[in-house]
Formats: structure tokens, C-alpha cells, sequence
């Protein structure tokens, strides 16, 4: 088959999937999770049995003689930023569902979901560098860029480093947005990054990870191999040391992930490999609802 046609028909496999799930499932959550950020004047009419006198313009009703009250409509249009990681990492999984498709299902959700609203959408592609940046605009054909570029870009370099990625946000986002990170945080120290774009912005993290990261199964040796850094290490799973001493790298860099993102009040999601994107998204979307 022709690339490009495959490349096609993957997008628009993954469009129909995610437009029928913000149709079935979304359609009233993320407009209830995400408001506006105030209200303003748009017309005037007579004033009805049962509104608010507050609402009264004196200054038409003194001018036509009857009561005129003001309509307010919600400031809607928000903007969305996607910060994805396309590090090499995300390239992995044990399961049929590799990290970076699944990345890619829940940007288009969100991404989707925005533009249902009207909303803008901005990506941000990162690895150690940052390796994309979309700015954000409205549209079908805009979030179809979108898709196409989580599907199919090809990342210069392999390793992760959010700090760059939320430095670089910090300077060409400053219009007040909603940021979803999503990534594997298989990186280093990015607590100062975090905590400006917290401050300024709402920031939403999924972390992104495969079961066998985080547990070894006893199978003797295996020769590993960090698709970041090429470097392959023989490990012996069979001695139970060697198995919990892993556990607990895992367990302690989760427990600083989770403290530093609670420390900032920033919601931390946790999607693997062998879960659907969209029963995730729900999850979230109804636990920010009954928050609200």
C-alpha cells in the first residue's frame, strides 16, 4: 500500500474513534470541567417576569421609558496546549499498544474535545530537545496537522527532558492556557520549570507508562537495553535482590513525581499500556466534575 494512503487511513481511523467518543462520552464534560474565565456584556432586552432586578441597564430603561436588563454570555474560547514526549522511550511497550500510540489517542481526545468547543489547540512536541512547536489555532484541519504529527513525526534525538520543554512553553505561551503534559518522566529535574507554568497556567500531567517498567519478572537473564541511550545492561532476574532493588528505583521516582505535582495542586494521571485512553479520560474528566 502506498504510505501515504496508509498514513491517511491511520488518521482518519483515529479521528472517527475520537470524534465518536467526544460525541458519545465528552460531549458534556469537558465544557463542565473547563469554563470560561468570566462573562461579558452582550445585548440588551425588556426586562421578563422573574429576572434579576440587578440586571437592570437603568441607563436604557430610563432612555426608552421601560425596563431593559443586560445579557451576559460565558468568555468561552479557551486554548489548549499539548506538551507531548516523542523520546525514544515512548517508542516502548510489552503489549500490542505501544506508549507513543497511546500518547497519540489521548491527544486526539483532547484535542478533539477542544475544537468541539471552539476552543484552540497548540502542540508542543519535546524529547531533549524541543522538536515541534504548533501554535495554537481553531479548526478540523488544524487538529488533523495535530494527529499527524503525533502519529508520524520523527524526533532528532532520543532522550527526555521536560525541563526544556516547560522552559520553552514559559516563553511562547503567555496567554493563560490549559497545558496537558503528557509523558513517561523518564527524565531529570524539572521542579522550577514546573511551578512557573503551574502558576501561570492550569497544568494537567498524564504519565504514561508500561507494566514492565515498573516490575521484574522472574525469567533469569535478560540483556535490557535503554532505547534512549543505546546502552545495554545483563540483568539477572532470578535473584529477588536484583528485583527489588528495581522495584524501589521505580516506587522512589514515582513517589517524587507524585509529591512534586500534589505540592503544586497539579492533577497527575496515570495511563499504561494495557488501558484504554478514553476510559481513562472519562475517569478523570468525572472526578474534575464532582470536584468543580
Amino acid at each position: 500500500m502506498d504510505p501515504s494512503l496508509e498514513a491517511f487511513q491511520h488518521i482518519r481511523r483515529l479521528q472517527i474513534r475520537a470524534l465518536r467518543n467526544v460525541d458519545d462520552v465528552f460531549a458534556g464534560f469537558y465544557r463542565s470541567v473547563f469554563k470560561g474565565r468570566g462573562i461579558e456584556f452582550e445585548d440588551v432586552r425588556e426586562y421578563q417576569a422573574g429576572d434579576d432586578i440587578r440586571s437592570i441597564d437603568w441607563n436604557v430603561t430610563a432612555r426608552s421609558q421601560r425596563p431593559y436588563v443586560k445579557n451576559f454570555r460565558e468568555e468561552r474560547e479557551l486554548t489548549v496546549m499539548l506538551i507531548v514526549d516523542v523520546s525514544a522511550s515512548a517508542r516502548y511497550s510489552h503489549t500490542q499498544h505501544l506508549k507513543s500510540e497511546l500518547i497519540a489517542e489521548l491527544a486526539a481526545l483532547l484535542a478533539f474535545s477542544a475544537i468541539k468547543n471552539q476552543d484552540k489547540v497548540g502542540l508542543l512536541l519535546f524529547s531533549s530537545e524541543v522538536e515541534l512547536y504548533l501554535k495554537p489555532k481553531k479548526g478540523v484541519r488544524h487538529v488533523l496537522r495535530t494527529i499527524r504529527e503525533l502519529l508520524y513525526f520523527k524526533p532528532r534525538h532520543k532522550g527526555t527532558n521536560v525541563q526544556k520543554a516547560l522552559a520553552f512553553l514559559g516563553q511562547v505561551q503567555r496567554k493563560h492556557a490549559i497545558c496537558f503534559l503528557i509523558s513517561d518522566f523518564l527524565t531529570s529535574d524539572f521542579k522550577w520549570e514546573a511551578t512557573l507554568i503551574a502558576k501561570r497556567h492550569e497544568l494537567i500531567s498524564f504519565y504514561v507508562y508500561d507494566a514492565y517498567e515498573h516490575v521484574f519478572a522472574p525469567k533469569g537473564l535478560f540483556t535490557l537495553r535503554d532505547l534512549e541511550t543505546s546502552v545495554e545492561h545483563l540483568v539477572d532476574t532470578s535473584h529477588a535482590s536484583v528485583r527489588q532493588h528495581f522495584e524501589n528505583r521505580v516506587q522512589t521516582q514515582q513517589q517524587a513525581l507524585t509529591q512534586l505535582f500534589q505540592r503544586l495542586g497539579v492533577d497527575l494521571i496515570s495511563l499504561n499500556t494495557s488501558e484504554s485512553s478514553s476510559d481513562v479520560l472519562y475517569r478523570f474528566f468525572k472526578l474534575r466534575r464532582h470536584r468543580k
